[in-house]
């Protein structure tokens, strides 16, 4: 729900070099990868130009849920990634605290253009963990409160996952119980200093505008 930084576009030889823009060969096939900063300075934003997910999204914050994924477990190997998300046409990677986007950077940017330039799977064959997978949630929604629920539901897809989409996360919903929602931050959103801003002054603002019955967002 912030604004994010202006781009970064880096050309890239299939083979992993940095190229000058400015005199190569027209039959040399370049690919671009973009990157944006997020409002979490462990997470950077990379966009190949291309569809990542086709539906849905998958968040992996240990290199064991990773194990699912070629991409993610190989970001994971490089030693200072601790978290890969996957959204529709981005993915976001977080890095360790006391680790440097300057020195991950390149390695990173090197994973994911192998990965598309050679057209390999997102996910690991026969595995249907390319579906995204609903998080379990803590919270039984009373029937009594349908109605609310999908009100808070609609309102979380239409308002708020776009917006935290573009900074390199998401949002999903985990529960509704004596007027709290509870929410779990995936991505960017994850450990983000100003997680607690966006929740209060952002996301519960909006649903206590909409849905009176919501008195208090809780992050899970």
């Amino acid at each position: 729900m912030t604004v994010t930084q202006p781009n970064s576009a880096w050309l890239y030889l299939l083979g992993g070099a940095r190229l000058d823009t400015q005199c190569h060969p027209a039959h040399i096939h370049l690919m671009l990868i973009e990157t944006e900063t997020t409002p979490n300075p462990a997470t950077l934003k990379f966009l190949a130009g291309r569809t990542v997910m086709e539906m849905g999204t998958r968040d992996f914050a240990t290199p064991e849920e990773a194990a699912v994924s070629p991409l993610a477990e190989t970001l994971f190997s490089l030693g200072d990634v601790t978290g890969v998300f996957f959204g529709h046409r981005f993915i976001s990677v977080t890095i360790a605290p006391g680790s440097e986007w300057t020195q991950v950077k390149p390695d990173v940017l090197n994973v994911l253009l192998d990965h598309f330039s050679a057209n390999m799977p997102l996910f690991k064959p026969a595995n249907a963990a390319g579906i995204s997978v609903p998080v379990e949630s803590d919270f039984t929604d009373d029937p009594a409160d349908a109605d609310i629920v999908e009100q808070i539901k609609e309102l979380i897809e239409t308002r708020v996952r776009p917006a935290v989409a573009a900074d390199g996360g998401d949002i999903v919903y985990r529960g509704f119980t004596r007027g709290k929602v509870y929410l779990q931050l995936q991505g960017a959103c994850s450990g983000c200093p100003s997680s607690s801003a966006t929740l209060k002054g952002g996301i519960e603002s909006l649903l206590k505008y909409y849905v009176p019955e919501v008195t208090e967002v809780l992050a899970v």
